[in-house]
């Protein structure tokens, strides 16, 4: 079990997450049921937080990376740690806005913007807009123009460095639809591109280097190529970085074999960063940027669970003992794209050991809708509540109406109390937007 102070067994013998007993919050507000600790969320905005304070005399800033999990609450608690956030969609950007989220602390991302998110972003006068495209520079340009104002930009560059769990590679030409290649020219020409605009203000570079990264060398050389890239432009063009945007992609506890970092660890991620960028800097003759980070599930990932009850129970001889649940792909399709890897316990009887391997499989009509394979349980019986862990990130933002099931709720949990911030949906919410045309009546 991950040893995260936010998970407990009580004396009841039953899973608690952030004080509350799980089995008490199934009775309350039924499963599938996603079920976030907001002090861990905010345990971690503040390491980040506190690492650019002290380290870095508070030059810089971080942004929470809202496709982990975007709803009014998370904006809300970014506001209150004093945090950034990213957005990547005018969905998010309208959630932010609508939780009163400071939008001078907004930084779009997406390498295709729609025109009319664009112009959301132009008129709430969002921070900064991170370009992905030559076609993406003229749009915003031009935008912009049109409302006689001047807005911020950063260029996503590829450095050359792609890091993923515990490994990371050089490469020269990277393949991505994200961002313009150091190695083939392509970042120095969109550089000359913006430099030329009137209404665009190139305030430095981002770049992300890849997701599940337990290794701090990946950041560090990422540092080294960026500040490089900026060399090579203050000496070509006269262009100075003011601000280097390091992304994300800090690794987070899944299953047996991740590194269980406690939460204080994450800061040895920035300290290293820092220091690279404080040394390169004296090295390269450049003036210290504005640095930012984009972490998001490192945030919420292990801030959050899943609670499901247990249904059909069906062993196969010889073969495999399915273990099915209420809910399923349509509220973790993660397992059914990328074959990740979850750690589930029975939130019941949580300090019963693991007695069997099961597929942990949902409701849907599909024959992949499998939360996990392999995974070791007591023996679950009908009506059991299972627990999957680290659900924080990517669960609730890729859920879905899929067999036209209903996308689980989420609470937040401070002190044993659990509120609703996400309500659950309705029948009713299904077919809103439904039409029956006239010839169908």
């Amino acid at each position: 079990m991950n040893t995260r102070e936010t998970l407990k067994v009580n004396k009841a013998g039953h899973l608690e997450i952030g004080g509350a007993d799980c089995v008490e919050l199934a009775k309350q507000f039924g499963t599938p049921l996603y079920v976030y600790d907001e002090k861990h969320i905010r345990d971690m905005m503040s390491v980040y937080r506190d690492a650019i304070d002290e380290e870095y005399d508070g030059r810089g800033l971080v942004l929470y990376a809202s496709k982990a999990f975007s709803c009014k609450a998370m904006y809300a608690i970014a506001r209150q740690e004093r945090i950034g956030a990213d957005v990547v969609s005018g969905g998010e950007l309208y959630t932010a806005l609508q939780a009163g989220f400071p939008a001078e602390k907004i930084y779009m991302h997406g390498n295709n913007k729609l025109p009319n998110e664009i112009g959301e972003a132009l008129d709430a006068k969002i921070g900064c807009i991170v370009l992905d495209s030559f076609a993406e520079a003229e749009l915003v340009e031009r935008e912009a123009a049109a409302r006689g104002m001047v807005q911020n930009v950063l260029i996503r560059i590829n450095p050359g460095v792609e890091a993923h769990t515990h490994e990371f590679v050089q490469t020269a030409t990277p393949d991505s639809k994200f961002g313009f290649s150091v190695a083939n020219g392509a970042a120095e020409e969109m550089t000359v591109c913006v430099l030329g605009k009137s209404h665009l203000r190139l305030r430095g570079f981002h770049s992300h280097i890849g997701s599940q990264i337990f290794e701090k060398d990946s950041f560090v050389l990422a540092v080294q190529k960026n500040l490089a890239f900026a060399k090579q432009m203050k000496e070509k063009y006269g262009f100075v970085c003011e601000e280097l945007n390091m992304g994300g992609g800090f690794g987070i506890w899944y299953a047996e074999g991740d590194a269980k970092i406690p939460v204080s660890g994450y800061r040895a991620y920035l300290s290293a960063l820092i220091g690279t960028v404080k040394t390169e800097c004296a090295r390269l003759g450049l003036k210290l940027p504005y640095i930012l980070l984009e972490p998001g599930r490192s945030i919420v990932g292990e801030a959050g669970i899943t609670l499901y009850t247990v249904g059909a129970v069906k062993e196969i001889p010889g073969l495999r003992k399915y273990v099915a649940v209420d809910g399923g792909m349509f509220d973790n399709p993660r397992y059914c794209l990328y074959r990740s890897r979850y750690t589930a316990l029975l939130a019941n009887r949580a300090d019963e050991a693991p007695t069997e391997l099961v597929s942990l499989a949902g409701k849907c009509c599909e024959s992949g809708d499998l939360i996990g394979v392999d995974m070791p349980l007591p023996k679950a019986e009908r009506g059991d509540i299972v627990a999957v862990l680290s659900t924080g990130a990517y669960n609730y933002s890729m859920a879905s109406n899929y067999n036209r099931n209903l996308i689980p709720p989420a609470v937040l949990v401070k002190d044993g109390r659990a509120e609703y911030i996400v309500r659950p949906q309705t029948y009713e919410d299904l077919v809103r937007g439904d039409a029956l045309p006239d010839s169908l009546k």
